[in-house]
């Protein structure tokens, strides 16, 4: 058995944030938590020495972004998992950190750009209580609104020109609109075919301004487009049948990089932009890459990469030889010669006869059933990946198989099944889970009375209403930062995910009935198995209310039910022995149901 501790404090890159370049192409920089701790570390590119560790003291540091001289780096600050991020500068001459939001009572998105001589900051934050760009001068510390945009603000980026900001916001349904606004004035307009909207985002600009790359599905799949400033025209340099995203401009404004899709698998396309069929794809194995950036004038490419096999690191690319290099190390050196489970990617019917992607994790013992785990993934515009994951890895060296279906709602297969579960969150998608249980019994995978059921987030509230509509299928359910209730979810929560809420599932008053029906909370009494909640008490998104008024409610009935609150933590849990104590208690909790073991190593 895989030591689940061991496995837990293996390191990685953060994939979710992005690393970011130096101007002069020399040196990365990133967050990584090889001490622990969430820290930013540069890297040389020229002679690949050791890491060096630029940020200390308490709190997660993430988005780090270097100023247009070289001289400076921005980053945002998390100290409690609330994601009430502090804007932070480090002068790297002087290894001086100065916060230039302190005290500040507002939710700042992580994602910031320098304006292109240096002297500002642009951001998304909801100052007014609606996320909206601001601009923010080093000079005095003042941050003052650029715009007033229709829908809430994601992120903002500075043109290289200096003259507009793009900035990417969650607009009609699942669509990302990108809007241009004027830097001089504020006046915006969107990136759209006959003067409609079109969802645009992985937004990127060219290194002379004049166009911005973007990733969009009016095709049903993301594809690749360029939108031209002076004329508003699109340019599409990709028409396939993958998901197409994170577009990436060469220096010379000649070659693009971006990833391809295809289900739980990547790969990276190199394409010269003046001449469409000139591509190149490579991949460093069967996985994720992430964030591709050229460097070296063209000629290399440096990546973040994982599998299930290996943690995110950073990665290099050679484009004359086509080899890649590895540049940092997280996995330990005792476990280089581990075998680590790869799934098989496989379908299965749902109830109403819809084919549901899924990734099957079985350990090695042939075709004997075992005990089985099915585990949800967040989102739910989200998906099961071959990526690095050191809770399955541990639940398969114990025998059990694991099932993570890519239900309804999931990216990664195109609109239509990004959006089939659109007003009907917790319906069809909920039968997509149950459908997975006579997957397995049909296949003789798993045993009967051995299937339990995890996710975290929205894979949380789908846990919760898999045992609350499917209470036979469940020996139990563990529900990691969970929803249980729309109308309280849904009121507690910020603004930018209310709008989501509004978007995608309906109005609280004007859909009582829907609101009612699909909250878990209001069916705790057909529970019919143990169920474990872990939260965060600072969690912005699915609040520690929801999990607290579950268990107190399941209590009352007399049922069985664990409760596990992290008072420094929010919806993503940052300190490494929190992560630790949370899944080891997941595991405990799990192995109580399904193979009586007692405690994971």
């Amino acid at each position: 058995m895989l030591d689940l501790v061991k496995l837990l404090k293996i390191p990685g890159i953060d994939p979710d944030n992005n690393f970011d370049v130096s101007p002069d192409g020399k040196t990365v920089v990133f967050s990584w938590n090889i001490s622990g701790q969430w820290e930013l570390y540069t890297l040389s590119l020229e002679d690949l020495s050791s890491p060096k560790c630029i940020t200390h003291g308490a709190g997660a540091k993430f988005s780090p972004c270097w100023s247009p001289d070289g001289s400076n780096l921005a980053y945002v600050l998390d100290i409690d998992g609330g994601e009430n991020y502090d804007i932070f500068v480090c002068n790297l001459p002087t290894g001086k950190h100065t916060n230039l939001t302190p005290n500040t009572e507002y939710a700042i998105q992580p994602h910031l750009s320098w304006s292109p001589d240096g002297s500002q900051l642009v951001f998304a934050a909801d100052v007014s209580g609606k996320f909206n760009i601001y601009r923010l001068t080093l000079s005095d510390g003042v941050v003052f609104p650029l715009s007033d945009l229709p829908y809430p603000v994601d992120k903002a980026i500075w043109s290289p020109d200096g003259n507009t900001i793009a900035a990417l916001t969650y607009a009609s349904g699942q669509d990302f609109f990108t809007y241009l606004v004027s830097v001089e004035n504020g006046a915006f307009s969107p990136i759209a075919i006959n003067k409609e909207p079109i969802c645009a985002l992985d937004i990127a600009w060219s290194p002379t301004g004049d166009r911005l790359a973007f990733a969009s599905d009016v095709s049903n799949n993301f594809q690749i487009g360029i939108f031209h400033n002076s004329t508003g025209d699109i340019t599409w340099i990709t028409d396939n049948d993958k998901e197409n995203d994170h577009p990436a401009w060469s220096l010379d404004d000649r070659q693009m990089v971006y990833i391809s899709q295809d289900g739980p698998d990547t790969e990276l396309i190199i394409q010269q932009l003046d001449h469409q069929k000139a591509k190149k794809s490579y991949k460093i194995d069967q996985g994720i890459h992430y964030f591709p950036a050229f460097i070296s004038g063209g000629k290399e490419i440096v990546l973040g990469f994982d599998n299930p096999s290996h943690p995110t690191d950073l990665w290099r690319l050679s484009l004359e030889s086509g080899t890649f290099r590895q540049l940092t190390n997280s996995l330990p050196s005792e476990f280089e010669n581990t075998t680590f489970s790869t799934p098989r990617h496989v379908h299965y019917t749902s109830q109403d006869g819809k084919r549901v992607p899924a990734l099957l994790y079985q350990p090695d013992k042939g075709t004997q059933p075992c005990p089985a785990v099915v585990y949800i993934h967040g989102g739910p515009n989200w998906l099961a990946q071959f990526t690095w994951d050191p809770l399955i890895q541990h639940m398969v060296s114990r025998g059990w198989v694991v099932l993570a279906p890519n239900y309804r709602g999931s990216i990664g297969y195109g609109k239509p099944w990004q959006t089939a579960n659109r007003f009907d969150l917790g319906g069809r998608d909920t039968g997509d889970i149950a459908a997975a249980v006579d997957y397995l019994m049909s296949n003789h995978i798993a045993q009967a009375d051995r299937i339990a059921v995890t996710g975290r987030s929205y894979g949380g509230y789908l846990t919760m209403t898999s045992l609350t509509h499917y209470p036979g299928l469940w020996v139990g359910g563990s529900a990691v930062v969970p929803f249980m209730n729309w109308f309280t979810g849904h009121e507690n929560s910020r603004q930018d995910l209310q709008h989501w809420d509004l978007e995608n599932f309906g109005d609280p008053v004007k859909d009582k009935a829907l609101y009612y029906e699909r909250s878990p909370f209001f069916f705790l009494d057909r529970v019919k198995s143990p169920v474990q909640f872990i939260c965060g008490a600072h969690d912005p998104r699915c609040p520690a209310s929801e999990s607290i008024q579950a268990h107190d409610a399941l209590l009352a009935m007399g049922k069985p039910c664990d409760l596990v609150l992290y008072p420094d933590e929010g919806h993503v849990f940052l300190k490494i022995d929190n992560v630790v104590d949370a899944k080891r208690r997941q595991v405990d909790f799990l192995a109580g149901l399904l193979d009586n073991r007692g405690k994971s190593q």
